[in-house]
């Protein structure tokens, strides 16, 4: 089985092809960038915790949302990520630090595409 995937901090876009079949899946991301405090604190130490804080709950959100897409293409003996931003890169890194980083065939900038577009693209890629 191979699987292809756009994938950007919001949500992935998961395409699993096999010999006769093919199945999207999303997934979406909680991991959220909140915006800066407004409280009108002027202390700098103070806000800059803050923003370590909003940084921390960010990356950890951003750690579950990897787990989860990797758990969906774990079975797939090659895997495309395909992206427009730091997502692709990002979890390339966590296959590798998983000892998966050989299933991943290829990282490909691509801006955003429909879901067709998406399937239409790794459909492609493996038929090469």
């Amino acid at each position: 089985m191979q699987a292809g995937l756009w994938i950007d901090h919001r949500k992935a876009v998961i395409v699993m092809v096999s010999d006769k079949t093919e199945t999207t899946k999303l997934v979406e991301s909680n991991a959220r960038r909140n915006g800066a405090d407004h409280s009108g604190a002027v202390n700098e130490s103070h806000l800059g915790k803050a923003e370590d804080t909003r940084e921390r709950h960010f990356d950890g959100q951003l750690n579950k949302f990897y787990d989860e897409v990797i758990g969906c293409v774990r079975e797939a003996e090659e895997v495309l990520i395909i992206g427009p931003g730091e997502a692709k890169g990002e979890l390339k890194a966590r296959f590798e630090r998983d000892g998966l980083g050989s299933r991943v065939v290829g990282v490909e900038t691509v801006d955003k595409l429909t879901g067709p577009q998406i399937a239409a693209h790794v459909r492609e890629h493996f038929e090469k």
